[in-house]
């Protein structure tokens, strides 16, 4: 199957209780998809079906979060996958796409949607990002440099 390209943020839509549309970031760094809990309230998602510890590596400790199983509508077609939930309310976008669902469906193609990513950054009060030079390609490599 072909592999879809996408930004380092695309719209998505949380398909769950409720339908729910936000922006995502591509994260080819987590392991996990993560949503705000804010969302997940909004979206209605659950039950929760187990926890995962998840290592901060700016903070140096593991957290320990509930994951529940949810529906992803990306350019068009449906995922379903784990999710963790946190509180993501200080961070550049309230959903990260982690390689979980990354992995055999997505080539991220960090160049793309660098305005995006910055304008969202800048309404957070976070400076920009300059330095993404990479396309990831997770179907068993690990990316490759541009």
């Amino acid at each position: 199957m072909a592999k879809t390209v996408v930004g380092i943020t695309e719209s998505v839509t949380i398909i769950a209780g409720k339908n729910v549309k936000t922006y995502a970031v591509f994260d080819t760094g987590a392991r996990l998809t993560s949503i705000d809990i804010k969302l997940a309230g909004e979206a209605q998602v659950g039950p929760i079906i187990r926890t995962t510890k998840v290592k901060n590596p700016s903070l140096k400790v593991k957290t320990t979060r509930p994951v529940v199983l949810i529906k992803v509508r990306i350019k068009g077609k449906v995922y379903e996958c784990e999710a963790n939930i946190q509180d993501r309310s200080h961070m550049t976008a309230p959903m990260i796409i982690g390689r979980n669902v990354i992995a055999g469906n997505f080539i991220v193609d960090a160049s793309k949607n660098l305005k995006k990513f910055n304008e969202m950054r800048r309404l957070k009060g976070m400076p920009e990002s300059h330095g993404i030079r990479r396309i990831a390609d997770f179907s068993g490599g690990k990316g490759t440099k541009k």
